[in-house]
Parts: structure tokens; sequence; C-alpha cells
């Protein structure tokens, strides 16, 4: 990303032009100056004037807007404006890319709405020193909505019946497809989806990315909120899935996921079908090889290929992956797709990031990898348990 301006630089930033007119989708839009603009506040403690109304429609959370702003503290001084370096700034409503006063007030003006807003602390930078903005600054800012592209909405489900099972998943069929095939456990299911949090912020989506997942259903390679909900639907059905966090990522949570925290997925079963089952390597008369590290892996095929997996460039793997009690947890043959990633790029566990650079396309070997090279102490509820020897039966398919 670019750094384009002072806020741009901290958690991306905000802004007001002098436009009378905007073009959107070759339709002008116009705007009407207010005579008597009024301030109205918001529970956030958001202050905003519309000064001038445009005609346009408002945009909603997962659209991407373009505004211009000039942005100022209490005392008049310009910190950053997008106006004087004759640049609208782009960003994804609601998406936590700016300011949480930002995300709040564009999602009330419409295109071509020119107004001032004023931004307490919390709701700004808080107690953070910002470039120029000194710590806990009342932020002010004229901003203009110039446009905004459609982008990945939540589902409306409105008027729909909520349905609840008795672990305390919660369910609204968006989309009924009575004729579709039904999920069943151990059926391969094709799902695009977008995960949100409880404000409506979105962690994730397969619908952005334009790729799908597979996942083999009730088989523990998902939460548990997602096995129980794909088996309630039929191919070509969408659905709203509100998971409560036990069914979820449980009191620790992951990554961007907090503790503790319920989720909210709009599900489509794309497509059904029945699962590959992959193959369990015969390691019985191979010996076991073993690194400084601690890694131990068997030698299953030399493919006699010269091209080898090296540091920085893409390797394509299928794998199989166990449990110290033999339980298969996740399998690329069963999805039919192999992974891509680069190598040595820490975006792998570290005894993939060694045991795939042992390898030259073709190969096949197994990797029986400590707890202390794959997902550490912690492992990854509820999937992967805490220090947790993992074995990989892997194949390295191509290297880019």
């Amino acid at each position: 990303m670019k750094k384009v301006s002072i806020l741009f630089l901290a958690l991306f930033s905000i802004t007001a032009v002098a436009q009378e007119k905007v073009k959107k989708d070759e339709n002008t839009v116009k705007t009407v100056k207010v005579k008597k603009p009024k301030t109205m506040k918001t529970a956030s403690g958001l202050e905003y004037t519309i000064t001038e109304k445009g005609n346009g429609k408002r945009p909603q959370i997962g659209d991407k807007v373009k505004v211009h702003y000039t942005g100022k503290l209490l005392n008049d001084t310009v910190f950053d404006s997008s106006v004087k370096r004759g640049q609208p700034f782009e960003f994804k409503l609601g998406a936590g890319q700016v300011i949480k006063g930002w995300d709040e007030a564009f999602q009330l003006l419409d295109v071509g709405d020119k107004a001032t807003i004023k931004l307490p602390a919390d709701i700004a930078y808080g107690n953070r020193a910002m470039g120029s903005i000194p710590p806990n600054s009342t932020l002010i800012f004229d901003v203009e909505l110039i446009d905004f592209k459609e982008g990945v909405r939540p589902w409306d489900g409105k008027g729909k019946d909520t349905i609840t099972t008795a672990s305390g998943l919660k369910y609204i069929i968006i989309k009924e497809n009575k004729a579709g095939e039904q999920v069943k456990a151990g059926a391969q299911a094709t799902v695009h989806y977008s995960g949100y949090f409880k404000d409506g912020k979105m962690f994730d989506s397969s619908v952005e990315r334009g790729q799908p997942f597979k996942v083999k259903v009730g088989k523990g390679q998902v939460i548990k909120g997602w096995d129980e909900g794909l088996a309630l639907l039929r191919k070509g059905e969408k659905a709203k899935l509100f998971i409560p966090y036990q069914l979820g990522y449980g009191e620790q949570g992951y990554g961007p996921i907090p503790a503790k925290a319920e989720l909210i997925f709009d599900v489509e079963i794309v497509d059904v079908q029945e699962a590959m089952v992959p193959v369990l390597y015969d390691v019985s008369k191979l010996e076991a090889k073993k690194t400084a590290s601690g890694l131990t892996y068997y030698e299953v095929k030399r493919s006699g290929s010269t091209v080898k997996a090296e540091a920085g460039k893409t390797v394509k793997v299928h794998y199989s992956g166990y449990l110290a009690d033999g339980k298969m947890f996740d399998s690329s043959i069963e999805r039919g797709e192999p992974i891509e990633f680069p190598l040595g790029q820490g975006m792998v566990i570290p005894g993939w990031e060694e045991g795939i650079a042992l390898m030259n396309v073709g190969d096949k070997l197994r990797l029986v990898i400590p707890y202390y090279l794959a997902y550490g102490e912690q492992g990854r509820e509820p999937i992967i348990p805490a220090k947790a020897d993992l074995t990989f039966d892997v194949e390295l398919v191509d290297v880019k």
C-alpha cells in the first residue's frame, strides 16, 4: 500500500472536496446546499453536520467508498487533506481499515453529501500520538462522499424464520432448493461464504477471493457450527448461520477471532460430491530419518526429478494430516485440490517449511512433526489439540 498521508500511515485516514457535481455510473449526482444545517449526535459520540445534500445512493458495510476529506484539530490546524493532494481516498466500509468514527460516519451519508464530522478521541486515535496529531485528540473532518462500488454485503434475513437447534446454533434459510442434493456427513461440500462479527465487520470471505472452500462435512475439519450448519442444507441453498462461541473458536479464539466470539456466516452450497478417500502411505519397511530440529521423515517415493522445492518459490502440495491416534483432520486429496504457497515465507508451520524443502517434484514423503514444529503448546482448537505431534503424507505436485 502507498503511504499517502499521516492518517493512512496509522490505521488509514479520512476528507472534503469542493465539487458541485460528481459523475456516478455516467449519471450526474446533484448536490444542494442545506440552508439550515443541523448537527446530529450518535450514541458513540460522533457529531455530524450535512452541509450539502447529494441525491446518490447510500453505501453499506462491505462497499468500497471513495471520499475527499480535510482533517483538522480543534484549533483549526490542518493535519491532512486529500483535497490538497488532488487524490480521493478509497477504503472498504466497515472493515476496520480506517478509524472507528470514519466507518460509522460514511454509513450515514449518501453519494454527493458533504458534511463536517467531529470525532471524540475514543473513536479516532485514542491515547496514541499519530504524526502531528497529539494523543487524546478530538478530530474534525470536512468530508465528501464521492462514490462507492458495491462489495460483498451481509445477507438480509429480515422477515424470514430463525431456527434454533439443540446445540444453540441458529440459522435462517435465505434461498431454498428442495430439489438439491442434501449435504450428508462424509460428503464433500463446495461452499462460498462470508464471515462477520456481531458488529457487522467482515473477517473472511471466499466470495471476495473468488475461490469457494471445499470441506468434508462432519469430520471435524471445520468449527462445530459449520459441521452442523452445512449438514442442514442442500446444493444451491443459501443460509445465514449464527454460531455461538462454544460452536466456533471457543473461549480462547484464534487469529483474528477474539475470545468467546459469536460469529455470523452467510453460506452458499455450491456443490456436493462424494469425497475422495486418501490412501495412507505404507512406511512399514522404510527407514525413519531425523533432522537436527527433530523432524522425522520417511522417503515413500523419490521421483528422480531435479526440480527442487526452494525458499522463494511457490510449491503445490497434496497432503493428508493425521493426529497421533491416527484420526485424519485434514486432506487436500478429499477436496481434490492441492494447496499452493510460497516456501520460506512463514505461510505454513515450521515442520512443513523444513519438510517440503527436502522434496523434488513428484516426491512423496511422510513427515512426523513434533508439536514445537507444528502448532505449539496451544494447538489450534477445535481441530488440533495442545502439544499435538502431527503426521502428514505429502506429495510435491509442482514448483513455480
